[in-house]
């Protein structure tokens, strides 16, 4: 405490009401965004099936929004404005398992200290509505009867009246509309089941109706995300001990420049996390082209008292009782979903094709060696797998996914090994011959077609039943060498490397407790450590593929991801940076000639490897061109 308040003389006093309700709006209220959240997450928590929002000027100059709830009693409505006033907890148990997406009382107090409010309600009981009013520099209520039909109506105007220095921190007008309108796009995500329509300055801008089947609910995906994110995205619905997750997930194909498309609820409630953001961007790790951002609708659904959603005044973020499951869940489903992508899902409609199926019971599956158990999980027998259906519960009430199971493609261990240890397996080998011809009538032809020409050493052109296919031989034949090489790595596994003189690495004593805690993991990952003191660790092996790595660095930085998520990728990251860098090395160059044999193995394996639609750096290895793309080119049917 500085010397100068010490010696200030000043008394130690309560603040007022309005003093402290103004400082709460500061956590609470930061625009017309924040004030319209607020607004309709106690619309939503009310029962409300419809709910209307008139904005002027993006919001500061009016925001109106009127629901068809169970309304607020007339007894109530004075403490409805109160801090700390609340119909949605008790005590502490109903705190530790919070199912609404406000409890925290705060919002309308601090909301009327800014703005003039004007709160309007009736319940279903009642015979007439009551408004109560309010400004900023008047705390006192006003209570008075009113005409409104079953439910509430919250008008606010002229906000930061009272606090020009805030109002000076809001952007244009346009800007705090898209900020606002940004809101009521996630809650409509949120919730299906509620109507949402909104007008600013008098123009009607959203009008999306209740979806209470599975094409309303596609169109109000398509309404918010935009169609071509339905068109490029894969259904996932998997639920395993207790956690369930259900959405879309963009291919990695329709990635976006910026984190703009990314919706993740946890039970309804709309969150940014870090975990959550950790783990997505694990599991698109290799799919990604450099710079870009995945895109997705999720839906996670968990036990409400294993996470804590009051720890920020917003209630953007949450935690996690057991962060590393979560993660692990995440990541394990997320890597599947994707990797189960083969050209036939990307050529078909993508809203109604199955990809999710858990491959085994073993929660090891998701543990932090999830990429090389699941690569491990393709040399076994596929065996048969459920058919999985959404239960009628929470915010998916309704869906309904049907997954057909698609027999898991396999390489033999002998072939993948030998991948592994000549760094590339060259192209199956097939006699010459004529390329095989489209069959009468479209019968079975492959996904990919077949081969037709090769042009300028560089690109294969083959024919399907959608028309014409061009691919990159050498971006296509690199995936499939890095996922061969992937499979043998898990095959054969880690081998370390002891260092001639152990390196010795300076820690925290919680890194030191950490390492000793995770020492099975750094054995996995084909490492030896050893505690010299308790800031001491000494580095006596390292994976062999990695020995012109620096140890202590990477050492650290595993260290740091194991006690920030509990698990860590950078190890196989880096591993998988080398096998990929053996892959390039491997695969076929431009300019090599191929027989149309050779390029139809190729095509085939495409069909049957993981990830296969884009290279190891995230750029696409192939693209179809349909009759219809085709006739414009050429103007025909004009």
């Amino acid at each position: 405490m500085s010397e100068s308040i010490l010696n200030s003389g000043s008394r130690i006093e309560l603040l007022s009401p309005r003093l402290a309700n103004q400082i709460a709006a500061g956590e609470v209220v930061e625009r017309p965004a924040s004030v319209i959240k607020e607004l309709l997450e106690n619309s939503i928590d009310s029962g409300a099936k419809r709910i209307d929002v008139d904005v002027e000027q993006g919001g500061v100059k009016l925001l109106r929004v009127r629901d068809d709830g169970s309304g607020i009693s007339a007894d109530d409505l004075p403490l409805a404005l109160a801090r700390h006033a609340t119909s949605k907890i008790r005590d502490l148990e109903d705190l530790e398992r919070v199912m609404s997406l406000g409890f925290r009382g705060e919002a309308l107090a601090s909301i009327s200290s800014v703005a003039r409010l004007t709160l309007t309600s009736r319940t279903r009981s009642a015979e007439q509505a009551w408004q109560v009013e309010t400004e900023g520099r008047d705390m006192a209520p006003r209570v008075q009867p009113a005409a409104h039909p079953v439910g509430t109506s919250v008008e606010v105007r002229d906000l930061f009246f009272n606090t020009p220095a805030r109002r000076k921190f809001l952007k244009a007008e346009k800007t705090e509309f898209d900020h606002l309108q940004e809101v009521i796009k996630r809650l409509a995500l949120a919730r299906f089941d509620v109507a949402f329509h909104l007008r600013h300055n008098g123009k009607t801008i959203l009008s999306l109706h209740e979806a209470n089947d599975d094409a309303a609910r596609a169109r109000r995906v398509a309404a918010v995300c935009g169609s071509g994110f339905l068109e490029q995205a894969l259904p996932i619905e998997i639920e395993r001990n207790g956690l369930r997750l259900w959405g879309w997930v963009g291919l990695p194909t329709f990635s976006r420049s910026q984190a703009d498309l990314q919706y993740f609820f946890v039970n309804g409630r709309a969150v940014r996390d870090k975990l959550v953001a950790h783990a997505v961007r694990q599991a698109y790790r290799d799919v990604l082209f450099n710079g870009r951002h995945p895109t997705f609708v999720l839906f996670f659904e968990v036990d409400p008292s294993v996470v804590d959603v009051n720890v920020h005044p917003t209630k953007h973020e949450v935690r996690f009782r057991d962060g590393r499951m979560v993660h692990d869940f995440l990541y394990g489903t997320l890597h599947r979903a994707l990797g189960d992508v083969r050209p036939d899902d990307q050529l078909s409609a993508p809203i109604v094709t199955a990809v999710v199926r858990p491959s085994g019971p073993e929660a090891g599956e998701f543990g932090p060696q999830g990429e090389m158990s699941l690569a491990a999980n393709l040399l076994q027998s596929p065996q048969p797998q459920p058919t999985y259906t959404a239960p009628n519960s929470g915010a998916g009430a309704g869906y309904q996914y049907q997954y057909t199971p698609r027999p898991q493609s396999t390489v033999p261990v002998a072939e993948a090994q030998a991948a592994y240890r000549e760094f590339f397996a060259p192209l199956p080998g097939a006699e010459s011959g004529a390329a095989p011809s489209l069959p009468e009538g479209g019968g079975d032809i492959p996904p990919l077609g077949y081969a037709l020409a090769q042009l300028k050493g560089i690109y294969i052109l083959a024919e399907n039943a959608h028309g014409l296919v061009l691919v990159d031989m050498h971006a296509a034949h690199e995936r499939i060498m890095y996922e061969r090489l992937k499979i043998a790595m898990a095959s054969e596994g880690l081998s370390g490397q002891p260092l001639l003189v152990p390196e010795s690495l300076a820690v925290s004593q919680r890194e030191a407790d950490c390492a000793e805690e995770h020492h099975s993991v750094f054995q996995k990952l084909g490492f030896e450590l050893q505690r010299l003191g308790p800031e001491t660790l000494a580095i006596r092996q390292i994976p062999a593929l990695l020995k012109q790595a620096e140890a202590n660095r990477l050492v650290a930085d595993v260290l740091a991801d194991l006690m920030e998520y509990g698990t860590s990728d950078r190890i196989q990251a880096h591993i998988n940076e080398l096998l990929g860098t053996m892959a390039c090395h491997g695969a076929i160059r431009a300019n090599r000639r191929l027989a149309l044999p050779e390029m139809n193995g190729l095509l085939r394996d495409m069909e049957n490897t993981e990830r296969s639609g884009q290279c190891n750096h995230g750029r696409p290895t192939w693209t179809q061109m349909g009759l219809d793309d085709l006739d414009k080119l050429f103007l025909r049917g004009r």
